[in-house]
């Protein structure tokens, strides 16, 4: 069949790579010039199959209201007349029970041990490298509190088979010597072992290279506009470079894919949460950590990429702004600070932001519609990165009319009707 995939992310291209080796025809649309260059450009690093954790927690409204008066909060919420936003506000904290948190990391851990095993094969089959390295992630407590609370957590990790080790201060300086400067500032880690990490943006293009030479064809710098519709299939999509048409669509416009539904009267819940990074050239190498970690408390993530060292997170709901706030960023620059003082130059840091696209239970959206020949893979959020090439295949099992090798309940639009 020929294929229109909309998105040229690491979930358009990771789509499009399973898309092709199926056997179909396959076109990626993206208005950026090159592939990966929205969320996917410098996100955090992590492939964090075994960390996949809704941020609809119990617990979280209270700390939400704590962290609005700290001057580094991990969540800012910029009021504004928003109609979506507050819906999705309010079905993110129907999702805040113990039932529901159970339910829903349950299902994304599925789809991200399942993507994880994807990502090792085609790395086996293709020979892929993107500054990756296999030596887990380290979850870093400051409080006692936390500390605690991954004692609940790692009970759950052990009925879910997902391998974690509890650290004291020193099993984390162990694992990270880097953090030895630090050490008086941490109380505990828990270390998750079958996490990796790597430069998301390097794979995407990498595999974007590879899906070239088996004929998949980029229609970079051209933006759609919208989708038509025939007789309950989708006929064309609008471009500001004419229509383009094919046997099926993928949706994979991240954040921006409820705006090319709703015309549709497709009410994909689905909202930008914009988050940022920092990125520095690391100068002394026995300063900057080896691999990767999350600062429990500042909800932030430091990954060494290569020659490079690079912090992300923070959670703003302020609608589509791409603006670089200052504060948001001081916040990520006081973490890499506080943690590995003297890893790089940070007056030179490379500062960027990027909207993840959230559901209000948290994970993604994938699968078919109510018209025949469209197909959703978005929805994300923190873990596009982590969920690409499970996402991937599966889009590309169901186009293909086969089952897919994981159960999708929970994993379509349908659980929200």
């Amino acid at each position: 069949m020929k294929i229109l995939v909309l998105g040229s992310g690491v979930i358009g291209v990771t789509s499009a790579w399973y898309l092709s080796r199926a056997g179909h025809e396959v076109t990626v649309v993206d208005r950026q010039p090159e592939p990966g260059m929205e969320t996917s450009q410098a996100n955090g690093g992590q492939i964090s199959w075994g960390a996949s954790t809704p941020w609809a927690a119990p617990g979280i409204p209270f700390k939400a209201l704590k962290w609005m008066f700290r001057p580094h909060s991990p969540l800012v919420l910029r009021p504004r007349i928003d109609p979506a936003m507050w819906s999705w506000l309010f079905k993110m904290l129907r999702n805040c029970t113990p039932a529901r948190y159970a339910i829903n990391r349950e299902r994304m851990l599925r789809l991200s041990r399942y993507s994880h095993d994807c990502l090792v094969a085609l790395r086996r089959d293709t020979g892929i490298h993107y500054d990756e390295r296999v030596s887990g992630v380290l979850e870093l407590f400051r409080t006692e509190q936390e500390l605690n609370e991954a004692a609940d957590q790692a009970a759950m990790l052990e009925r879910w088979n997902v391998p974690s080790r509890l650290l004291d201060r020193a099993g984390c300086v162990a694992h990270e010597p880097a953090l030895r400067t630090a050490q008086e500032k941490i109380t505990g880690g828990m270390l998750l072992p079958g996490d990796e990490l790597g430069d998301c943006l390097q794979f995407t293009r990498e595999l974007a290279r590879r899906a070239e030479t088996h004929g998949v064809r980029f229609a970079l710098s051209t933006r759609v506009d919208r989708l038509t519709v025939d007789d309950k299939r989708i006929a064309r999509a609008i471009t500001d470079k004419g229509e383009m048409t094919a046997d099926a669509y993928v949706l994979a416009c991240g954040s921006y894919s409820p705006l090319l539904l709703r015309p549709l009267g497709i009410r994909l819940p689905v909202y930008p949460v914009k988050g940022y990074s920092a990125t520095i050239d690391i100068g002394n190498d026995a300063a900057a950590p080896a691999g990767t970690l999350t600062d429990v408390s500042y909800k932030v993530v430091v990954t060494r990429l290569g020659d490079k060292l690079r912090g992300a997170g923070t959670a703003e709901l302020t609608g589509y702004d791409l603006s670089l706030r200052p504060s948001r960023c001081n916040t990520i620059k006081h973490v890499l600070n506080d943690l590995f003082p003297g890893a790089g130059d940070l007056s030179r840091a490379q500062y960027w932001c990027g909207l993840r696209p959230m559901t209000p239970d948290n994970p993604p959206v994938l699968g078919t519609t109510i018209y025949k020949n469209l197909f959703l893979n978005t929805g994300h959020g923190t873990l596009g990165w982590t969920m690409a090439c499970g996402s991937g295949k599966v889009i590309a099992d169901l186009v293909s009319g086969h089952q897919p090798e994981i159960d999708m309940d929970g994993l379509t639009l349908a659980r929200f009707s």
